[in-house]
């Protein structure tokens, strides 16, 4: 069988094997149809939203006064019951020494929780690590002027001697 004969058998090296490029038309048909899809789906979210609304409007409407004072009720106890969750919380991490910070990852609802969850947390801490020991044998240091040589261990001031005794007599021993 020759190539001719044989269509499965293809040169690699033949450039008309290659797919041709699509046209620039069928991008911009393309793009097209997605940006209608997409304004079809905006308006059907927009009027998801007004029907939504509608809804819970006429909801609201056949609602008694009581049912009304009901939900504002237990809206307002929620309420309260979070702002005392975290003033428990945080009274407990004060208390404790736990970084304010830290506080809101304390779990539990009572006292006892909390301190229990505290406890934890402190235990689970690293220890602090104690401060640097200064160097044992630091040399002290010998302020001299430039121009003295270093070898040189006299006192520079010949007088200072003099001016020591005089001061030590002069101040009253208490």
């Amino acid at each position: 069988m020759t190539e001719e004969q044989n269509p499965d058998n293809q040169s690699d090296d033949n450039p008309d094997d290659k797919p041709a490029p699509k046209p620039a038309k069928d991008e911009t048909s393309e793009v097209e149809k997605w940006k209608a899809l997409a304004r079809k789906n905006e308006a059907q979210a927009k009027a998801n939203a007004d029907a939504a609304k509608k809804l819970a409007a006429l909801e609201e409407a056949g609602k008694t006064e009581s049912e009304r004072m009901a939900e504002r009720l237990n809206l307002a106890e929620r309420e309260r019951d979070e702002a005392k969750a975290v003033i428990l919380r945080s009274t407990v991490a004060a208390e404790k020494g736990i970084n304010p910070a830290m506080a809101k990852f304390l779990p539990g609802v009572t006292r006892e929780e909390l301190e229990a969850s505290s406890d934890e947390y402190i235990a689970a801490q690293p220890a602090p690590e104690a401060p640097a020991a200064p160097v044992p044998g630091r040399p002290k240091e010998r302020m001299r002027p430039g121009a003295v040589p270093a070898a040189s261990t006299t006192d520079l001031s010949p007088g200072a001697d003099r001016l020591r005794a005089a001061y030590a007599n002069s101040t009253p021993n208490t």
